[in-house]
């Protein structure tokens, strides 16, 4: 489908195939961010022999790196003009440099470096930015309804969290055939990336329409006058906070996941299917936060989401070796929300694209979501940082056989405690935000009064 194909008058209602072919790409494209927070940093302080510190401080460095990117990639595909549209034929550029980047950073070379990480998680992450951007932009703009958008981000990352489960489904059939090890894990995770990626981004390019972009009749800002109004955007503000911190406090956990389930839990082996019992309870809880966002506003669901990966990891610090049951029952009422935290988010990101939209009077979805992956970039950078950096000051290493009880007991606290901390604080940022369903609906009045014929 080109450009000129695509209806440009309001939705109706879109169908739901539609929203499942907007989503199939991300069945490959978010499963690179699961090992990236969880096997990358283990495997090289673990397999390859780098020091944990300097691992996390590499893979913040690549995150660090390419924020400056973001803005220009967000910024050039509002602007981007061609018969295919404004967002695809990024999607066909960030396709073969995830492809390449992802096979150099899952299957190093013997002697692999901190460089050699840096580097080729930086042309990854830089990949995923050209790739993620405009297509989370896409999808924001193929509906305008409230709700609507939720299920339509909803879709998105349910096919996430499917190839997710997927994926770890090999490694876990790869660990009962006798192929285990971290090099054999990440080298199957490269491959289905490297496999998948390429037609499932063909369909979706072929079958899923791209709306032409709003313009309002009126004054348009630009320059300095389009900048500063972003800082006057309340809604823009507290999400950019919001994120942060939701982010880091994920990230934390993320990081030190497999480090817990070897040094602490003592049952390295159970890793796969513990995240595999934790998607499976991501995907059954969408429906009830997405029921729940409808009757609460999505600001206040994706807020009750975050809250309940808080309380679900209080008990930690209290799971020691052998505490397999325990810990299993806590993994999964904690990740149930995690859907819900994407999709809610990213939801709410449209609605608060259309404020702008009526403020200056163009519609820049890309440049939000690239601020809004910068944010999610320093967000993982700080959680990394923290979930490498902290444990290493209470005298953890990940390569020594036998670890100090203190030392163990600050790892679980940093593991339990202070990714829950640290969420609590978005909660005065959304519970009340500006945007709920009721003015969402007088906004796009306002912008549908000021559409250009």
């Amino acid at each position: 489908m080109t450009i000129t194909d695509i209806d440009t008058t309001v939705a109706e209602s879109l169908p739901r195939r539609t929203m499942i072919l907007y989503g199939l790409p991300h069945l490959t494209d978010a499963v690179m961010t699961l090992p990236m927070a969880l096997f990358i940093p283990a495997f090289y302080a673990g397999e390859m022999g780098l020091p944990l510190a300097g691992v996390g401080a590499m893979i913040s460095i690549s995150r660090i790196f390419d924020v400056l990117i973001d803005p220009v990639i967000g910024t050039l595909s509002d602007r981007w003009h061609s018969r295919w549209g404004r967002r695809k034929p990024w999607l066909v550029v960030g396709t073969p440099i995830i492809m390449l980047a992802t096979w150099m950073l899952f299957v190093p070379p013997a002697d692999v470096s901190l460089l050699y990480l840096m580097i080729w998680a930086s042309l990854l992450s830089i990949g995923y930015s050209l790739f993620d951007l405009p297509y989370k932009a896409w999808g924001a703009e193929l509906s305008t309804d409230y709700r609507e958008r939720s299920r339509i981000a909803a879709w998105r990352e349910g096919f996430g969290a499917a190839g997710q489960f997927l994926f770890l489904a090999v490694l876990i059939v790869m660990g009962i055939a006798g192929h285990k090890g971290g090099s054999n894990e990440m080298r199957a995770i490269a491959l289905m990336v490297i496999v998948s990626l390429p037609p499932l981004v063909a369909i979706t390019l072929w079958r899923v329409p791209e709306r032409l972009p709003e313009r309002l009749t009126g004054e348009v800002l630009i320059g300095w006058s389009a900048m500063i109004s972003l800082f006057k955007n309340r809604a823009f503000l507290r999400t950019v906070l919001a994120i942060i911190l939701f982010g880091a406090g994920l990230m934390i956990q993320a990081t030190l996941h497999k480090l817990v389930l070897t040094h602490v839990i003592g049952r390295p082996e159970l890793f796969a299917p513990l995240i595999l019992g934790e998607t499976v309870a991501s995907l059954a809880a969408m429906p009830l936060w997405l029921k729940l966002s409808d009757r609460i506003g999505k600001h206040r669901a994706v807020t009750l989401a975050a809250l309940w990966v808080g309380v679900w990891s209080l008990p930690f610090p209290w799971v020691g070796a052998g505490d397999i049951e325990l810990y299993s029952i806590l993994i999964a009422l904690r990740g149930s929300s995690f859907a819900a935290i994407f999709f809610l988010s990213n939801s709410i990101a449209a609605d608060v694209i259309d404020q702008d939209t009526l403020d200056t009077g163009k519609q820049r979805t890309g440049l939000f979501f690239a601020l809004w992956g910068m944010a999610i970039k320093l967000a993982v950078a700080l959680g990394v940082l923290i979930g490498t950096g902290f444990p290493a000051l209470f005298g953890f290493v990940p390569t020594t056989a036998s670890h100090t009880p203190s030392s163990i007991s600050a790892l679980m606290h940093i593991y339990g405690w202070l990714p829950g901390l640290i969420m609590l604080l978005a909660f005065p940022l959304l519970w009340n935000f500006p945007i709920d369903e009721a003015y969402h609906q007088l906004l796009r009045g306002r912008i549908e009064a000021r559409r250009s014929p």
